[in-house]
């Protein structure tokens, strides 16, 4: 049996053929166990608006992807308020925590990032502590409150 070159190109076809088709399936599975994990949640809350001690353990368990530790999102916005010359654009924000945490700043992190850094900022203008500064541009800005 020689093992230079590729004497069976059908055979290496086809295995890339199998691959091909088995990253898609994973991919489309993938997509499936987020959805039925979404409608999982949605149909919790539903049952918990009737029956608030309805037992509604979460069925399927998975990690939070890059989670903080606690109030380490509070504080890191409050500094950046302090510290800033001017008002700051959530995506400033988030570039910051990205850097600190030394994350991979690929559009999945940077999303992930954004909505809870987004949460935290309306929390915090909810009680009071920040606000918007005015803006001419397409992203809200966000000042302490003195």
């Amino acid at each position: 049996m020689e093992h230079e070159g590729y004497d069976r190109p059908r055979t290496i076809a086809g295995l890339i053929e199998k691959r091909t088709e088995l990253a898609l399936l994973l991919k489309r599975l993938r997509a499936d166990e987020r959805k039925v994990i979404c409608d999982l949640d949605h149909v919790d809350a539903a049952i918990r608006l009737f029956d608030k001690k309805a037992d509604t353990t979460r069925l399927v368990r998975y990690p939070t992807k890059h989670r903080a530790k606690k109030g380490e999102v509070v504080r890191l916005v409050f500094r950046m308020l302090k510290e800033s010359a001017r008002p700051l654009t959530a995506l400033d924000i988030v570039h910051q925590q990205i850097k600190e945490r030394k994350l991979k700043a690929d559009d999945n992190t940077v999303v992930i990032m954004r909505r809870r850094i987004g949460a935290c900022l309306t929390k915090l203008k909810a009680d009071g502590h920040i606000r918007n500064a005015p803006s001419s541009g397409l992203y809200k800005l966000w000042e302490l409150n003195r």
